[in-house]
């Protein structure tokens, strides 16, 4: 469930503005209705904006039916402020939300009349999943209090959050908004900024090979979507990247890259950072070192804790089926 505070029980922010309301907009909206801030919501036009409205008190109540949300946030959606003006909106806003359009003139455009009307200690985010921050901070007068803080969908329910400092974001600001993030059950991490940031990277690349799996006749595009659902998706829940290569083995990864270059060409190239742990003899679990180290205690640890969760999961995949 969403985690559903009483009106006020957060420091801070008191009140946030969304500027745009589509699916990210209405998303992070209900997330924090229910975590008791003062949301005012504003759209392309009033008429969009009542809308969007409707439709976030929809989804809603489609969210109490299915027993996923309390129905007291029913009651408290419907009482969403909404604006006519970017100024309107913005005007007593302790965090501005800017959900807009992924096209750097529009989000120039909107910035720039935040920055106009918000109060001067106002923290205005940016919802971009690529545009670097380092640019759009570049468009503000006041960039010390302006980050990216990246959703992903749907925003109610996926924990992660990429939370992106500009080069002249103040730290303070930072924490504020990664301690409110973690007050409402998200999991916000803080990485750097540049094109697709961490999570779309690896994420555009894991699609570019999917594509190319098809395109090659491997599979079709079901048959792909199960592989990863049930083979190395399957794992991702719970470790990421590094402690996977560690668990299977740095050499054995070596191996499969050297495979897919002569194969594959130029793109499988193994990695510099690779070659060098696999050179010092750093496998990964099986040796006590690799991207992560280990004690041969915490490696017992660690591979009973991932047979609990892998078989937890198991049994929750089998039960919704």
């Amino acid at each position: 469930m969403l985690y559903m505070l009483d009106p006020g029980a957060l420091p801070w922010p008191a009140r946030a503005a969304i500027i745009g309301a589509g699916t990210m907009g209405l998303g992070v909206a209900e997330s924090w209705i229910a975590a008791g801030v003062q949301v005012t919501l504003i759209d392309m036009s009033p008429a969009h904006t009542q809308r969007a409205h409707e439709q976030l008190a929809r989804r809603v109540q489609g969210h109490v039916d299915a027993g996923i949300v309390e129905r007291g946030l029913l009651a408290r959606v419907q009482h969403l402020s909404r604006a006519d003006s970017v100024a309107e909106a913005v005007a007593d806003a302790d965090l501005v939300f800017e959900a807009v359009s992924e096209r750097f003139e529009i989000k120039r455009e909107v910035l720039t009349a935040i920055e106009a009307s918000a109060p001067a200690e106002a923290v205005i985010a940016s919802n971009t999943s690529s545009l670097p921050i380092d640019d759009l901070a570049a468009l503000l007068q006041r960039p010390q209090r302006f980050m990216g803080m990246h959703w992903f969908n749907p925003p109610e329910w996926t924990p992660g959050i990429e939370v992106i400092p500009a080069r002249v974001t103040d730290p303070q600001h930072v924490e504020r908004v990664r301690a409110f993030l973690l007050k409402i059950g998200k999991r916000p991490i803080v990485v750097g900024s540049g094109p697709g940031f961490v999570a779309n990277r690896i994420q555009m690349a894991l699609f570019r090979e999917a594509l190319a799996c098809v395109e090659d006749g491997l599979a079709s595009p079901a048959e792909v979507d199960e592989v990863v659902r049930s083979c190395f998706g399957f794992r991702l829940p719970f470790f990421g990247p590094f402690q996977i290569a560690d668990m299977a083995g740095l050499d054995v990864y070596r191996q499969v890259f050297g495979i897919l270059e002569d194969g594959l060409g130029e793109r499988f190239h193994p990695p510099e950072a690779l070659d060098a742990e696999v050179a010092q003899g750093h496998y990964g679990t099986k040796t006590g070192e690799g991207f992560f180290s280990y004690t041969p205690e915490e490696r017992e640890r660690m591979l009973i804790e991932r047979d609990r969760r892998y078989d937890a999961l198991r049994t929750l995949l089998e039960q919704l089926r």
